[in-house]
């Protein structure tokens, strides 16, 4: 069964500095060059242990295949909120319902190769589950939980098998603890 669920016509938003919407753009748009500014939201799912779930994007994303991530990444629909869209895709990546949590924003850009690029201004949402994952082949390659230890090991020893948001937003939730638990 294919669950391909980002159709490449679905236009992402444009924001300015400020966040503020300015327009609508295809997905290559926004991802060509060095990035056009668009908004996107990263979900951080963790279990009842407090290990987080990651996972290995899959080999056909044009930008990061095969990288790992946080539990969840993608973009807002055309007048679709953060919040809503950040909930829809964890049900469609991971057929889990967890209760989300906004963190923060913040506006990073990266280049992978000579392909592409992000550039956003990322929501970050946090939340738990002891839901079964079954996650959409389509979407990831593979996902796991990991205690928060080896992902803070790994993130030292192998800096390069993640994607720079994950690594940056991980780095950031550390800094200004923003969970309910040690880190």
């Amino acid at each position: 069964m294919n669950r391909r669920l980002e159709t490449e016509g679905q236009p992402l938003i444009l924001v300015d500095q400020n966040d503020h919407v300015v327009g609508y753009a295809s997905k290559e748009t926004c991802h060509g060059g060095r990035g056009v500014l668009h908004r996107a939201f990263s979900v951080f799912v963790f279990n009842k242990e407090k290990e987080l779930l990651i996972q290995k994007r899959s080999k056909n994303k044009l930008l990061w295949p095969l990288f790992w991530s946080n539990s969840v990444c993608s973009h807002p629909r055309k007048g679709e909120s953060c919040d809503k869209a950040a909930r829809r895709r964890v049900k469609e990546e991971l057929s889990i319902k967890p209760s989300l949590k906004y963190l923060f924003k913040f506006q990073y850009q990266a280049s992978y190769d000579h392909v592409g690029s992000e550039n956003e201004i990322c929501y970050i949402y946090w939340g738990s589950t002891s839901d079964k994952v079954r996650a959409n082949p389509e979407e990831i390659d593979d996902w796991k939980f990991i205690k928060i230890f080896q992902l803070n090991e790994l993130l030292k020893s192998n800096p390069n098998l993640f994607t720079p948001w994950f690594k940056m937003e991980w780095e950031l939730i550390r800094k200004k603890k923003y969970l309910n638990f040690d880190i």
